[in-house]
């Protein structure tokens, strides 16, 4: 694996590393989303449907600590 968490150098190929939450299967939920971290940006898909489109957030880490601080509860 290179210095990029979530790419993994294949030849000259890079190939995008995807995870899923541990807790996504608990109670049998399918619902659930994936990230590939790519320097400090991460790619989000469907875990459904893993050709479908991603959305990248350019910001994870300020993402994940504004969620940490509650900026997203309702």
């Amino acid at each position: 694996m290179d210095r990029e968490v979530g790419r993994r150098s294949i030849g000259s190929e890079v190939s995008t590393v995807w995870r899923k939450s541990s807790r996504s299967s608990n109670g049998g939920n399918a619902n659930c989303v994936e990230i590939a971290l790519t320097g400090v940006t991460a790619a989000v898909r469907d875990s459904k449907n893993p050709t479908g489109p991603t959305i990248s957030l350019p910001d994870w880490s300020g993402f994940l600590a504004a969620a940490k601080n509650g900026a997203y509860d309702r």
